[in-house]
């Protein structure tokens, strides 16, 4: 299955973004930290123009620590600031300001070298749909004031907010990319649900996420699920895979007439836990070099 979705708000959001450019000091990458290639936007480096940024990866409390670790040691090799967050609890979120003043450091000490009082850094926060950006203002701002839904295509337009007296954020729509070049980019981003469901074929993306899970977290999958025996031989056998998904079908009571399994049903119970950390800590990608035009990390 091709996966492919840029509705005009993303178009219009792109625009908008390239024209408030000149007003902002820094940009605030949003990712999700289960998978933050995949959820890198290729065209953000582009759209911002080598502008200083700031690496949020958001969702932390939902993935594997250990890996976590290792993607933020990634980015501070590739010479990007990065913290890691839970915008939902306001883990570290507290950090962002002063990791944003850092970066505008080396300007603002010319400019009051020159007698002008600096102002509030003035930040443009991106990131694709459903990653947490109007979660994340939320809490920096202190108040309920950006749109938020566990939902992709939430904020639709941009606002200025305050953060304090030293920030200003520019909330912006999620963009996504007019097409997935690589799909398991696609599929990845379907699992966290950046993609709205509603154009999926949810069979096909949890079979995708058994697959994956089941090649990283047997052991989770078994625990939460009450599997039997040892993980399939061959990943890369499509039947094999069915099986395990059959079998969670069975012990969730998936079942529809002859005792057949409901692989549907069984696909949204799948997803729903993912989604929802009720699996445990899960990332799906490690830190390796890749092509920025696929957005691939290792798989």
């Amino acid at each position: 299955m091709t996966i492919q979705w840029f509705p005009g708000h993303m178009t219009r959001a792109r625009r908008q973004i390239e024209e408030k450019l000149k007003l902002i000091d820094i940009a605030i990458e949003l990712l999700d930290a289960r998978v933050p290639q995949a959820s890198r936007n290729p065209m953000v480096d582009d759209i911002l123009r080598g502008k200083p940024r700031l690496i949020v990866l958001n969702k932390s409390d939902l993935a594997d620590p250990k890996a976590t670790e290792r993607w933020m040691a990634y980015f501070a090799d590739q010479g990007h600031s990065c913290v890691a967050v839970d915008s939902s609890t306001g883990t570290r979120v507290g950090e962002i300001p002063e990791k944003a003043k850092a970066l505008v450091s080396e300007k603002w000490e010319r400019m009051i070298a020159k007698g002008i009082n600096p102002r509030a850094v003035r930040a443009l926060i991106v990131g694709i749909p459903n990653v947490g950006k109007s979660t994340l203002i939320n809490r920096l701002a202190g108040r309920n004031i950006a749109a938020t839904g566990d939902r992709p295509g939430v904020t639709k337009g941009q606002q200025w907010i305050k953060v304090g007296t030293e920030m200003e954020l520019l909330d912006t729509p999620g963009i996504l990319w007019p097409k997935f070049e690589d799909q398991l980019v696609g599929y990845k981003l379907a699992m966290t649900g950046a993609i709205k469901e509603q154009i999926l074929n949810i069979e096909d993306i949890a079979f995708f996420a058994v697959k994956a899970l089941v090649g990283r977290y047997w052991e989770v999958m078994k625990e939460r699920f009450g599997l039997e025996g040892a993980p399939p031989a061959d990943i890369d056998d499509a039947d094999e895979i069915v099986r395990v998904m059959e079998e969670i079908g069975r012990k969730r009571g998936c079942l529809v007439s002859g005792a057949r399994v409901d692989l549907e049903k069984t696909s949204g119970i799948i997803l729903r836990e993912l989604r929802a950390g009720k699996l445990g800590r899960i990332t799906l990608e490690e830190p390796e070099p890749v092509s920025r035009n696929s957005g691939r990390a290792d798989d």
